[in-house]
């Protein structure tokens, strides 16, 4: 049986270990841009041990951004300063990958330690959008735009340019953000989505946005890099999206030639009631790779290096994302090594040899 710290293996990438380092929103960019932040943040990682380093949610567009400071991929400019931070990250042993994203109607928000409520369109917001006219609520009050057939139409053209554009920065592995009620999502759950149409409605009308999405971004991106798609298995609310929606989803992915599925669940709507705990939502990480036949990466509340070693044991998750756990500590890997008795499948970097 695999253990967290045997190699991974996806077309032609090999992964060092089981450890992937989540997208992670730093809210630090301006107009789209990558700095010196998110290349010590990213690089760190890498020096740390993590096997993959995926990129925070990067908007395809302007409107895509959750907030002012997100990063995005949606202009040339952006390629070359994402390029540097793949460069070390591969000099480092990580395999470089991106989550490419829209936030539909939960865009125009402030910078978390800024606010909670959306930015007015004359204070640096901006109008959204979304599959209906349905706000998310809470702070998130402003009611998206209904997107037309040419909307969406438009939107695939963004993400399959953000992919070749990733592409050029070297990235080697590529996730759609289809979770945590951003635009994708929207689409999948009864609870934002009310269209009348052919993308509304029915399951086969409410999964279309994103099996087209992924069609045309498969086009583009090599056959032998990996392709992922990250889903919230379910809402948590009653009349929501399911579990049991998320394994048919995945089988569908999987055919249109799709990796993995990177399994978290809510953010559909802002008055679910989840109960949180350590490892809560590997069962449905769990239950998708059984079920579906696919690879699966486990995410949420995975902090300790037993916990994530027998969920990959116990063939619960191919691999294990790390969110808290590696910006607490960079070193994760490294620590989760030694303390596993794998420090031989995990050296330290030279620099830091003597204090290991």
């Amino acid at each position: 049986m695999a253990h967290l710290f045997d190699p991974f293996t996806v077309k032609s990438v090999t992964l060092r270990n089981r450890i992937g380092v989540s997208p992670m929103c730093m809210y630090s960019s301006e107009d789209g841009v990558a700095n010196d932040w998110h290349f010590v943040h990213l690089g760190a990682r890498a020096v740390g041990g993590a096997a993959l380093i995926i990129a925070e949610a990067t908007a395809v567009s302007p409107e895509g951004r959750i907030s002012p400071g997100d990063a995005g991929i949606w202009a040339d400019k952006h390629i070359e300063p994402l390029a540097r931070i793949t460069r070390f990250l591969k000099q480092h042993g990580a395999v470089p990958g991106i989550q490419l994203a829209h936030a539909g109607r939960k865009a125009s928000a402030p910078i978390p330690w800024q606010g909670t409520a959306h930015l007015a369109d004359n204070a640096g917001g901006w109008p959204v959008i979304g599959p209906s006219a349905i706000a998310y609520g809470g702070g998130l009050t402003k009611i998206p735009h209904a997107m037309t057939l040419a909307d969406i139409a438009r939107v695939q053209g963004d993400f399959v340019s953000g992919a070749k554009r990733a592409l050029t920065a070297g990235y080697e592995w590529v996730e759609l953000h289809s979770a945590h009620g951003y635009l994708l999502h929207e689409f999948l759950s009864p609870l934002s989505n009310q269209r009348t149409d052919s993308y509304g409605g029915s399951f086969e009308n409410r999964i279309r946005f994103l099996l087209e999405t992924t069609k045309a971004v498969r086009a583009v991106w090599p056959d032998n890099l990996p392709f992922t798609v990250r889903i919230s298995a379910t809402d948590w609310t009653e009349g929501g999206w399911t579990a049991d929606e998320s394994v048919e989803l995945a089988r569908r992915l999987k055919a249109l030639g799709t990796d993995l599925i990177d399994t978290s669940t809510g953010g559909g709507v802002h008055n679910a009631k989840i109960t949180a705990g350590p490892g809560f939502q590997v069962p449905f990480a769990e239950r998708i790779r059984r079920e579906a036949g696919i690879a699966t990466a486990a995410v949420g509340l995975i902090t300790e290096a037993e916990q994530a070693d027998e969920i990959v044991r116990s063939g619960k998750a191919d691999l294990v994302f790390l969110a808290r756990a590696v910006l607490n500590d960079p070193n994760w890997p490294l620590r989760a090594a030694r303390e596993l008795g794998h420090a031989d499948r995990l050296p330290a970097p030279v620099q830091y040899v003597r204090a290991w």
